[in-house]
């Protein structure tokens, strides 16, 4: 198989570069070397800054040649699809902000270019897109409604929902659940993707499915504070998601047993955000953001039934190992290998169709004064993948 990569920019620790990479040398994978059966023999880089790391591959690796327009990286140079598989990695580089601080990573006008060799060509195949599709809720449904429409496979989102987690324990398939909860970090569209996409992977195995979002609430400041005492989210999930953090910050100096107070919070917590939502079926969710306190995604969720919390922790290599292994690409690898295999996905793209959704309207409510956001239009609905993709080894 011949696989074409279309990427914003590559430099060390970029998402491009760890994914470059694993298709060019192979990862670990189940305690042996394991290289891809397919050859990336073609690039496309949006952005060359002075940290390059693209051509050094290229140098490297000759059977990947670099094209200077995303059309010639999928025909190879001719004037039809000549590649089976298209890696779009649209996340990193030096793009604008806009009014309400979306970084304006070109995801949909690089996937315009994708869907237009596949429309010229009158066939297509399938397509990875890294994180979310777009800044642009409109432009994110485009995108999915164009993969509709041609009949590829598509697949997107984060690294969270296939890594490890710790412990590794699955949402049994048709639960009932009463509300759930990410207690995580980060900054605002970006990180808080990766908190909904942690979400979402778990609640979308209850019962009945996925149904949609109805409203967004979100809060961040004072208001943030305000909401936590009014009760806007329970305190019970928050402590059940900081008990399987693995990065908690002393609430009391040489203790770190000691669970942070209402105060203690206050003391650490730097700016933090909260999204709180509500599933059309009535399922409440909360994201946290708690800049500060930890340093990585805990999920927790109350189950019918006295007392049911299930909580567990998407395990990254704590900083600084998380950026320099970043070994949790290796399962999102291994699947996109599946999806180019078999040309199905293994989870459904609608998963990360309403976390897009979900990440906008929160940037929304924050940008509205922190108001609630109706959102009729997330009524995003689909059933999960019966076999989980979380990392077991």
């Amino acid at each position: 198989m011949k696989i074409a990569a279309v990427v914003t920019i590559v430099h060390k620790y970029s998402h491009a570069q760890h994914f470059i990479d694993r298709f060019l040398e192979g990862y670990g994978w189940n305690g042996a070397h394991h290289k891809p059966p397919m050859d990336l023999v073609s690039l496309y880089v949006d952005q060359v800054g002075k940290d390059d790391l693209s051509r050094d591959r290229a140098a490297r690796f000759p059977a990947m040649k670099i094209y200077p327009t995303v059309a010639e990286t999928l025909t190879l140079g001719g004037s039809k699809l000549a590649v089976d598989g298209v890696l779009f990695i649209g996340e990193h580089g030096r793009y604008p902000y806009n009014e309400k601080r979306q970084h304006l990573y070109p995801r949909y006008e690089l996937y315009k270019q994708i869907v237009k060799v596949f429309e010229d060509s009158g066939k297509s195949v399938p397509v990875f897109n890294d994180k979310h599709l777009s800044w642009n809720w409109e432009w994110a449904k485009e995108m999915y409604d164009i993969s509709r429409k041609l009949g590829f496979a598509f697949m997107a989102g984060s690294s969270l929902p296939v890594t490890w987690r710790t412990p590794s324990i699955e949402m049994p398939l048709g639960a009932r659940i009463r509300e759930a909860m990410c207690v995580g970090y980060g900054g605002v569209d970006s990180y808080d993707f990766h908190a909904l996409e942690t979400i979402q992977c778990m609640v979308e195995r209850r019962r009945g499915g996925e149904s949609g979002v109805k409203w967004v609430q979100a809060y961040r400041g004072e208001k943030f504070w305000e909401a936590y005492q009014a009760g806007a989210w329970p305190k019970d999930l928050v402590e059940a998601g900081l008990c399987r953090s693995h990065t908690l910050t002393p609430a009391r100096k040489g203790f770190n047993h000691i669970l942070p107070t209402f105060d203690d919070m206050r003391r650490i917590l730097r700016n933090p955000v909260a999204y709180c939502y509500e599933h059309l079926d009535g399922l409440k969710c909360t994201m946290l953001l708690m800049n500060g306190l930890v340093q990585d995604f805990n999920f927790a969720a109350r189950l019918e039934g006295p007392s049911r919390i299930l909580s567990t922790q998407m395990y990254l290599p704590m900083p600084p190992a998380r950026t320099t292994l970043a070994n949790f690409f290796s399962p999102l690898v291994n699947n996109i290998e599946k999806m180019f295999l078999t040309g199905k996905p293994p989870y459904p793209v609608e998963r990360t169709l309403l976390t897009t959704g979900l990440t906008a309207a929160g940037v929304e409510s924050l940008y509205r004064n922190q108001e609630r956001y109706d959102t009729p239009h997330l009524a995003v609905s689909y059933q999960p993948a019966k076999e989980s993709t979380f990392w077991r080894t």
